[in-house]
């Protein structure tokens, strides 16, 4: 079983996790390691909606090279549209191109944006809670653009897709907090798109500001946790993954990855303990046989 990290970096989204984080490997690889699920956002050069095919949007709800009636292709192997999803969407693309008014310009957008998170079409979903926050402007409305496109981000496949929809994210949550100061979702948010850009400094400052305003912060804790697994910083991974579990003994992310660093730190009976604490907290059968192969190397 290949083992692989479930750190959608996405700092917020907890995903049970899939595997351990190699120490070999590097940003590149950390940055899209959230799911081995390639294009879940439906790749594409680019990310504006409605304005072209090459978008990893509207391609979804049509019949064309992206997909088919009878299901998700090569191109689009995640995405699924049924043909009433695509009519629907068709429907509610020409009533924002119709609507009149701010306000029915923001929910014709909302109800898009909506429908193509339920098509996992995430970058799309952004570009319309953009268009949401154009027309009813404000830091939740561009929160929900700033989530639509990290949660794409944490998905994307190519380093050309990381840096366009990281760079989207960090454009919104800055946006957001420029607004809001204080909200600490949106920071550490911001904090984990900056990890694939040109500047993880920053990236690792602001994760370090969220802790500082609050020492218990999980996202926080969590991200701090992987980054140090993944610079083979592993006394520190732990104190982070520790600390995650004192706030959280639920978190089932933070159990499990305390097991991993604490293995590879030589406390193998924290280890053994925090596997099975994780085991004992998720049904989910990949959790189990990654802590099951785990186990047996600390015998």
């Amino acid at each position: 079983m290949v083992l692989i990290l479930a750190l959608a970096l996405i700092g917020g989204l907890f995903l049970l996790p899939k595997g351990i984080v190699k120490p070999k490997e590097g940003k590149g690889e950390l940055t899209k390691d959230a799911a081995r699920t390639a294009n879940r956002d439906g790749g594409g050069p680019a990310t504006n909606g409605s304005k072209a095919d090459a978008s990893s949007g509207p391609v979804s709800a049509e019949v064309g090279p992206a997909t088919s009636p009878a299901g998700p292709t090569a191109a689009a192997p995640h995405t699924t549209a049924t043909p009433a999803q695509r009519q629907e969407l068709n429907s509610l693309l020409k009533q924002l191109a119709a609507a009149g008014t701010p306000a029915k310009q923001a929910a014709a957008a909302t109800l898009l944006a909506r429908r193509y998170e339920n098509v996992q079409r995430f970058d799309s979903a952004g570009y319309y809670y953009e268009q949401v926050a154009a027309a009813q402007p404000g830091p939740q409305a561009l929160q929900q653009a700033a989530d639509a496109y990290f949660q794409a981000f944490s998905f994307a496949s190519s380093d050309a897709r990381i840096k366009l929809l990281g760079g989207k994210a960090r454009e919104l949550y800055t946006k957001v907090l420029a607004q809001s100061p204080n909200n600490l979702d949106a920071k550490t948010n911001l904090g984990m798109a900056y990890m694939a850009s040109d500047n993880p400094v920053q990236g690792v400052t602001l994760l370090r500001e969220v802790l500082a305003a609050d020492p218990n912060n999980e996202k926080a804790l969590y991200d701090l946790g992987i980054l140090a697994v993944q610079s083979n910083q592993f006394d520190k991974a732990v104190e982070r993954f520790q600390q995650l579990v004192k706030v959280n003994p639920r978190n089932v992310n933070g159990q499990f990855y305390l097991g991993v660093t604490s293995a590879r730190t030589g406390a193998k009976e924290q280890a053994r303990t925090a596997f099975l604490a994780a085991k004992s907290l998720s049904n989910d059968p990949a959790l189990a046989a990654s802590v099951e192969e785990e186990l047996a190397k600390l015998k």
